[in-house]
């Protein structure tokens, strides 16, 4: 049985009562790991460790910092086949898509190395003689992070390396979905020369452990990535605390396929902003939004290719989309299949929930045409592999299909006309535009995040995490 980190140790609760078991959605009859949930008496050991180390931490060397940082990456990217594995048994995910998360988690903390390094700051004349002027930022405190289950190694890695980076100390709660790759990354870091408290982390549920690391006082910023309604609930206790707070929730991405566009382009977009990952991706691209000149064709050859999908076990070398996550993703991707066609749209094909000996969660992506924008399929984020397609006249009708969501995370067109694609970047709401590529699939290296109701606060990832994981100070001093 596998429990929580804190204070630089792996701590077991004071009761082992409360046990989680994760299971394999290719195989839920296999159990990956047994964890002893944490308390609220253990998460409050963690803040004080944490806010403990804070005093230390954030004067520390940033060569120390940095290698740190570095350490950490190289031991996630040599272990890379072993990590892949544990995310597709536990998440459900394909190898091939879970050795890139890995890999992107391993390369997020080797940047922030060099970010550590990162000289910062500015000097100004004063309007006044003999005065100058000197701003720099410093490290925020402790940092609470909530993560979701769908990226359990990368989205932590984008939170965590950051944190450290800049000088705060992390009491980290991952999904209890996710555990085991939490946990894998926990043993990382412990062996890395972090110092005792800098970082914790912390399994549990959300309403006993995210609930104290959100309203404890000795918390000094929060970011969450996870649904909308969680999100609302977050930046509400936020805001009661006068903390700053950073929140990356839904989406409902748009794709546009204009007339002009190259039809295989099209096409392998849509199933791979849609499908990949089981469609469990808050940039996924759940509405097609295409015009009439290539509709047909391009729904037939969509219908095709999805047809062709092979779901299966994630650790099948053949399997192209694996499990959903768990029962309730599945019954709620069916329930959206039925609504569907209860609203009058054509199931075009999938939609199933594929039986097979082990009872796994394989569910059949699937397509709908006949959508009208008023229906739920389209106007609601659903997390799975379900696929709602709008026939529009024009390029305007298709921007304006495009911007009618309450979310405005990623949005993407395929089109072979530049005037198109230049004036779908700019008159786009979306905090992440694509053209003639799949709305899911960011760097690492740049900024993350979207607009509405899919994000707040600062940008994500790149250099754009210091405005969050750092405050600003102005010193003035008579010369």
């Amino acid at each position: 049985m596998k429990t929580s980190f804190v204070a630089g140790a792996f701590v077991d609760p004071e009761t082992h009562a409360d046990l989680l078991e994760n299971r394999n959605p290719s195989r839920p009859s296999e159990i990956v790991d047994r964890f002893a949930r944490a308390d609220a008496a253990l998460t409050g050991q963690a803040i004080d460790a944490a806010k403990a180390a804070s005093r230390e931490w954030r004067k520390s060397n940033p060569q120390l910092r940095a290698d740190i940082l570095d350490r950490i990456g190289s031991e996630i990217l040599a272990r890379r086949e072993e990590l892949a594995g544990l995310l597709s048994r536990e998440e459900g995910k394909i190898v091939r898509e879970a050795l890139g998360e890995v890999d992107r988690a391993g390369h997020s903390f080797k940047f922030y190395a060099q970010e550590a390094l990162r000289a910062n700051g500015e000097k100004y004349d004063s309007v006044r003689e003999g005065v100058g002027i000197d701003v720099f930022t410093q490290p925020v405190g402790v940092i609470g992070i909530i993560s979701p289950w769908n990226f359990p190694l990368a989205i932590p890695a984008w939170k965590i390396a950051p944190a450290l980076a800049y000088g705060n100390c992390v009491v980290f709660k991952p999904a209890e979905l996710v555990p085991s790759s939490a946990w894998a990354l926990a043993e990382i870091i412990s062996r890395s020369g972090l110092p005792s408290g800098v970082f914790n982390m912390l399994i549990g549920p959300g309403r006993v452990v995210g609930d104290a690391i959100l309203r404890s006082p000795q918390v000094d910023a929060i970011t969450f990535t996870g649904s909308e309604s969680t999100g609302r609930r977050v930046a509400q206790i936020a805001a009661e605390r006068l903390i700053r707070v950073q929140l990356e929730m839904g989406g409902k991405n748009p794709l546009v396929v204009l007339d002009d566009a190259d039809l295989e382009v099209a096409v392998e977009a849509a199933l791979n902003g849609s499908f990949y990952s089981t469609g469990q991706r808050c940039t996924a691209s759940s509405r097609l939004i295409v015009t009439a000149g290539i509709h047909d064709a391009f729904v037939a050859r969509l219908a095709e290719r999805t047809r062709r999908l092979r779901v299966g076990d994630a650790l099948s070398p053949d399997t192209q989309i694996g499990p959903v996550v768990d029962s309730s993703q599945l019954e709620q991707n069916l329930s959206y299949v039925e609504a569907g066609v209860k609203e009058g749209a054509t199931l075009v094909c999938g939609g199933e929930h594929l039986n097979n000996d082990q009872r796994a969660f394989h569910f059949s992506p699937a397509l709908f045409t006949d959508v009208r924008s008023h229906m739920r399929i389209y106007r609601e984020e659903i997390f799975g592999p379900v696929l709602a397609v709008l026939k529009v006249a024009d390029y305007e009708a298709a921007l304006a299909a495009a911007e009618d969501t309450p979310f405005g995370l990623s949005a993407g067109i395929v089109t072979t006309s530049l005037k198109h694609a230049e004036d779908f970047k700019r008159r786009s709401s979306a905090g992440m535009v694509m053209v003639n590529l799949p709305t899911a699939g960011v760097d690492y290296h740049v900024p993350f995040g979207g607009n509405r109701g899919s994000s707040l606060g600062p940008r994500e990832q790149g250099t754009y995490a210091r405005q969050f994981f750092t405050r600003v100070k102005t010193t003035y001093q008579l010369s």
